[in-house]
Parts: C-alpha cells; sequence; structure tokens
C-alpha cells in the first residue's frame, strides 16, 4: 500500500483533469521503464513472532538500522514508518510487513540487482535484530489477533473501515504479501490492450506463483489463500472489472470507476482525515462531509488512486497485482513475466490473440478457481497448465526480442527459469511447500520459516 502522494496540489475543478492525470502517464517506448514491489514477513528468530513496531527489536528499529545504507527517513508523528533512496521506498504494510518499492529502471537485471541488495542490506540490519524474513502470500502460522498493528493513520482508518464490507479485509491487511510489477503504456489504445490482456491472464500468473496453501499452522486447502482473501475484502475496490472489456473503454471510463469506489480518507497538514465512504464526485463539487467547502487536489486524486484493490490498476501506469510473494528468483520472475508479454509488440499481440475470445464467464470461473486448483483449473476442456506453458512462451520471445543483456551477455529470459521449472512439473511452489510439510516436516509448520527465510 502506497503512501501519501508527493503530486503538485494543483487544484481540481473539473472531471477533466483527473482523466487528464491518468492520461499524462502515455510515454515513448524508449521511456517505459519497469517498477517491482514485493512485500515478505517479519519474524522473530526465537519465537517466530511477527516483531511489533516498538522496541529494541522491532520494525522501527529495524528501519533506524538501514538508514546506515544511505536510506532517507520518513516520519509520521515523530515515528518513522519509511524510507526512501534514488527513487525507490520502504515502506510498511498494516501488520508490520516490509515492503520495497523499487525505482523506475531499464531492464530486469537492474531489478534483481536492486532487490538483491536491498535484501542483503534488510539481512545484516534483520541479524543485528536477531529478525529473519519469509517471502509468501500469506502468513503460515500466526492468526489474525495475534498479527501487530503498524501506527499509521491511513491503516486505522481502514482497520475500522474493513470488517463492515468484507469477512477477510482485515486478513488481507495483516497476513498477505504480494509482488508485483508497474509498467507503461505509450497511448490511450495500448494502455487498454495492455489493461485487457494482463487482466485476462491474472489468473496464470496468480497459478505460477501460488504460495499460500497454509492458515493459523495448517493446510488451507488453498494453491493462493491470498488469492482468494481478496474475494471477500470489499467488492466496491476489488475483482476483475469487466468493464474493462466493454467497447469503448479508456481513461475517462476508469476515472468514472474511481469516482464511485468510496473513498477511505484524505492526507492533510500531515494527518489522515476520515472520509469513510463519502464520495470523490462530491468532494469535485466542495460537498465532502469530512472537509465541507474544499476541493481536492491532483495529490487527493492520486491518494484515492491507490484505494481501488482490483487485480490490475491503473494509476499513470498500469500495476499487476496477482502474484503471492516468494523467494529472491521469483521476485525477479515477476516483471520478467509481464515485461516479455506486455513490452514487445508481437509478444503482446499473441497474447491478446490467446485471450481475446474468453467470455465473461470463463474469465470469472478463472478468477474463482484458481485459488484453490491453481494450475489444475480446468480451462476449455484443458488445465490451466496448458495456457501457462503458451504464455510463458510468449513471454520468452518478447524477452529475446527485448535482447536486454547483462555483463554475461545472457538476456532477461533467465528470469523465467524457476516458472518453466514448475509448469513442467505441473507443480506450484504451495505444492512444493505441502510435500514437505507432510513429509520431511512431519506436519511441523515452524520449519518454513528456517527453511525458506531470505
Amino acid at each position: 500500500m502506497s503512501s501519501p502522494s508527493h503530486v503538485a496540489d494543483t487544484l481540481v475543478t473539473d472531471r477533466t483533469q483527473l482523466v487528464q492525470y491518468v492520461a499524462s502517464g502515455e510515454k515513448v517506448r524508449a521511456d517505459w521503464r519497469i517498477g517491482t514491489e514485493h512485500e515478505k514477513f517479519g519474524f522473530r528468530l526465537d519465537d517466530l513472532r511477527p516483531p511489533e513496531f516498538d522496541g529494541d527489536r522491532g520494525i522501527e528499529a529495524l528501519l533506524k538500522g538501514l538508514v546506515r545504507f544511505g536510506w532517507e527517513a520518513v516520519e509520521e508523528k515523530g515515528r518513522v514508518i519509511a524510507l526512501t533512496r534514488d527513487g525507490a521506498s520502504v515502506t510498511l504494510e498494516p501488520a508490520g510487513q516490509l515492503e520495497l518499492s523499487g525505482a523506475a529502471l531499464e531492464t530486469i537485471h537492474q531489478t534483481c540487482v536492486e532487490v538483491g541488495t536491498h535484501l542483503k542490506e534488510v539481512k545484516e540490519v534483520a541479524d543485528e535484530l536477531r529478525l529473519g524474513f519469509l517471502g509468501m502470500g500469506f502468513q503460515p502460522k500466526w492468526r489474525r489477533d495475534e498479527m501487530p498493528w503498524m501506527p499509521k493513520g491511513r491503516y486505522k482508518i481502514m482497520k475500522a473501515y474493513m470488517p463492515k464490507v468484507g469477512s477477510l479485509g482485515l486478513d488481507m491487511m495483516t497476513r498477505t504479501c504480494t509482488v508485483q510489477v508497474n509498467l507503461d503504456y505509450a497511448s490511450e489504445a495500448d494502455m487498454v490492450k495492455k489493461f485487457r490482456v494482463s487482466l485476462a491472464l491474472q489468473p496464470v500468473a496468480t497459478a505460477l506463483f501460488a504460495d499460500s496453501p497454509f492458515t493459523d499452522g495448517v493446510p488451507n486447502g488453498y494453491q493462493s489463500y491470498r488469492s482468494h482473501v481478496w474475494t471477500d475484502t470489499d467488492p466496491d475496490r476489488t475483482g476483475l472489472l469487466d468493464f474493462v472489456f466493454e467497447d469503448g473503454f479508456g481513461y475517462e471510463r476508469y476515472v468514472d470507476y474511481m469516482l464511485d469506489v468510496p473513498m477511505y480518507f484524505v492526507y492533510r497538514d500531515g494527518r489522515y482525515v476520515d472520509a469513510l465512504g463519502q464520495s470523490f464526485r462530491d468532494f469535485l463539487g466542495g460537498r465532502l462531509p469530512a472537509l465541507e467547502g474544499e476541493r481536492p487536489t491532483l495529490g487527493d486524486w492520486a491518494d484515492h488512486l491507490t484505494t481501488a484493490f482490483p487485480e490490475v490498476r491503473l494509476k499513470r501506469y498500469l500495476e499487476m497485482r496477482g502474484a503471492d510473494s516468494g523467494p529472491w528468483n521469483r521476485i525477479c520472475a515477476l516483471p520478467a513475466l509481464w515485461v516479455g508479454l506486455l513490452y514487445d509488440q508481437t509478444a503482446l499481440d499473441a497474447a491478446w490473440d490467446l485471450c481475446r475470445d474468453w467470455t465473461l464467464e470463463e474469465r470469472h470461473h478463472l478468477r474463482d478457481s484458481v485459488p484453490r486448483l491453481g494450475l489444475r483449473t480446468q480451462h476449455r476442456g484443458d488445465s490451466l497448465r496448458a495456457v501457462a506453458e503458451r504464455v510463458l512462451a510468449i513471454s520468452a520471445e518478447g524477452l529475446r526480442r527485448r535482447n536486454r543483456l547483462n555483463r554475461n551477455g545472457v538476456d532477461e529470459r533467465i528470469y523465467l527459469d524457476p516458472l518453466l521449472e514448475f509448469t513442467a512439473a505441473g507443480i506450484s511452489p504451495a505444492d512444493r511447500k505441502l510435500a514437505l510439510y507432510q513429509g520431511a516436516w512431519q506436519g511441523d509448520i515452524d520449519r518454513v520459516f528456517r527453511e525458506f527465510a531470505y
């Protein structure tokens, strides 16, 4: 989840400005970049419990420790709640899940260096605090009521609201971790095609990255319980966005959708003003009950865009949001998958040809079935595994044509290797952990922390 926007405080008086804000994300191909984000669970090495914010071994102590590497501290009410450096940031999810929001980079090689550097820095400080970090989609051991809460204003507001609109919203906030990639578009037509392809194929990514088979220390019957959690979080701001596939979809239609998403807050003078359930349309007219007579700024609009959580999200770039978090190599694999599909025109055309005739019912069947069945989900008489193989082949060719080489002369296809391995074997990361749990671990979930920590 994002921190307050730093967009210039331009007053918004007309809906057209909101549309222009989203359209301003357009970039020529030479300026397309890759922004990768990932979250991870912290745990204390002695008892495996998630660390609190306060204390000598708390999350704030970890953030302060990372300052030695040139990060600049960001404070809220005198507490360090984030870090920034060279276009990247380290932020906190509601229960202290640590997130790296990477800089906008040119290649996946650079992304992997960035992620590797971050994990090395975190491990150095974490070792001193006797903490560890784990990449999975859902907290495998601790109950919701055992998770801490971070002292961030927006999370206090959301914590009060979530139980009113869904039964799993607090689990989403405190017990999930994801990896996502943010990608650019050249024009409205390019955005629309990329949005449709990525939305239709998001269940494939969910299946390939599925890594959340445990809840409260035991198997939960899901491949990606994190993905299931989103189905009962808040129907006003989640889901597949069927209107994206309708004729005439573009910037204006997405803005209208966001205007109908109920508000959470407005950020003013270093504090979050509660605007739960209120309307941004009313805000445009100066009729917001929380700030009577005030009109929004573009910063307010940018903040509001971060409060919708569909499978693919549009800001001034597109966010792919369907994957469980995982180890370093899968953090690199996620941007590789989508860059290969979306940043090469031939690959984008082939991906659209693959899914363009899928019906609304078929797309929803995939979204509803994949959290439990993963690659074993049935689609048109075959398993989703077969679709995943085609998707990976298209992505690999897109990366080959990109021809972005590392110092050893190797292109970005190498980052697809973990996905190719799982697909060839017909299993997921979740399957692999379940086999260990039922075999070598003998039902001891604690082993996951020791054997899969970064």
